[in-house]
């Protein structure tokens, strides 16, 4: 149960909300390093567990896996193609998640 003490007010991103948002930074800002790409998911409003650079790096290795982000140095990554409605499923959820990081007011329950 959440009774609204101690709780963040950034949303939180996991799994395939933190890979999406960062697919679509790169798409947005082109080639970025990790840690350009933390600081820009703080401007939005999101957080991720444990060691920031660390768990988007390894989420950026998995969307390397897919060929949806390409590595061009270490450290600095950009966003390579992909079909268009995997593309428009990206931009729709990232989207509903900024306005949800935006009106999160007393925090996420997680």
């Amino acid at each position: 149960m959440c009774d609204g003490a101690g709780m963040p007010d950034r949303y939180v991103l996991r799994g395939t909300e933190l890979r999406y948002c960062l697919t679509r930074l790169l798409q947005l800002q082109g080639q970025s390093s990790v840690t350009e790409l933390v600081a820009a998911l703080d401007d939005w409003n999101f957080t991720v567990p444990g060691r920031p650079t660390k768990t988007v790096s390894d989420a950026l290795r998995w969307e390397m896996r897919r060929d949806r982000v390409r590595r061009r140095g270490r450290g600095r990554y950009s966003a390579a193609g992909m079909p268009r409605g995997t593309e428009h499923r990206i931009i729709t959820r990232v989207q509903a998640m900024r306005e949800a990081a935006e009106s999160l007011t007393g925090g996420q329950c997680v």
